[in-house]
C-alpha cells in the first residue's frame, strides 16, 4: 500500500472537519511531528466563518527539501474526514491524485462508504475514531485517531518515530495530566492497528 514519492515530491494532506472536531489541530501536529522527524512542512487551515460545528478544511504539505510552492492544495495525495456527515454537503473526493487514498471517520466498512461515492475511484480507509476515542479518552475527540490514520495511510512520517514524538509533545502539553497522555497514546495506537483500506 505505500506510495512510492521520489526525492523532495511533495506529499499533500487536505483534512476536512467541522468546527470544534480537532481537525485544524490535528493538521497542525502532523506539521509539527513531520519537522521534528526532519521534515520541511507547512500546515495551514482555510478559514471560513468559523463557527461551532460549520465546515473546515486545513492543509498539510510535507517534504524532504525546502519548498517553495506556498499556493493552497488543489490534488492532494490524502484527504482525511474527520466528520463523516460532511460526505453529503463537501466534495471530498474532490482533486485527489491517482494512488492517493481517502480516510474517514466512520463505523462503517470501506466497501459501505464507496457505495457513497460512486464517482470515487481510489482507496477507501476507514476507522471508528469516535468508538476509539471514547475507549481511550472518555470522550469523542476524534482527531488524534485520525492523525494516526492519516500517518498510518500516507506513511509520510515513520510509524515508531511517529509514536515516539506524539508521547513526548503529550508529556509536554500534558504534564499535570498524566492521565490524558496516556489516552491519547492508546488512541493513536488503537487507530493505527484498526484502520482498514479498500
Amino acid at each position: 500500500m505505500e506510495k512510492k514519492t521520489k526525492q523532495n515530491e511533495a506529499v499533500e494532506i487536505r483534512w476536512h472537519g467541522r468546527g470544534g472536531q480537532g481537525a485544524k489541530t490535528a493538521c497542525l501536529l502532523l506539521a509539527d511531528v513531520a519537522f521534528n522527524s526532519g521534515k520541511h512542512v507547512q500546515g495551514f487551515p482555510e478559514y471560513g466563518p468559523e463557527r461551532m460545528g460549520a465546515p473546515i478544511t486545513a492543509y498539510n504539505r510535507i517534504t524532504d527539501e525546502p519548498c517553495k510552492v506556498h499556493s493552497n492544495i488543489y490534488h492532494p495525495d490524502y484527504v482525511v474526514v474527520v466528520d463523516e456527515t460532511l460526505l453529503g454537503t463537501v466534495d471530498v473526493t474532490k482533486g485527489i491524485k491517482d494512488g492517493g487514498a481517502l480516510i474517514i471517520n466512520s463505523k462503517k466498512e470501506p466497501e459501505e462508504i464507496r457505495e457513497m461515492l460512486p464517482e470515487y475511484k481510489g482507496k477507501i480507509c476507514a476507522v471508528d475514531a469516535e468508538k476509539i476515542s471514547m475507549e481511550t479518552l472518555g470522550k469523542n475527540y476524534p482527531n488524534t485517531p485520525m492523525l494516526a490514520a492519516a500517518v498510518k495511510v500516507s506513511h509520510v512520517i515513520d510509524q515508531e518515530q511517529f509514536i515516539r514524538d506524539m508521547e513526548e509533545s503529550f508529556r509536554h502539553k500534558f504534564s499535570h495530566k498524566p492521565e490524558v497522555v496516556e489516552g491519547n497514546m492508546k488512541a493513536l495506537k488503537k487507530s493505527m492497528e484498526e484502520v482498514k483500506v479498500s
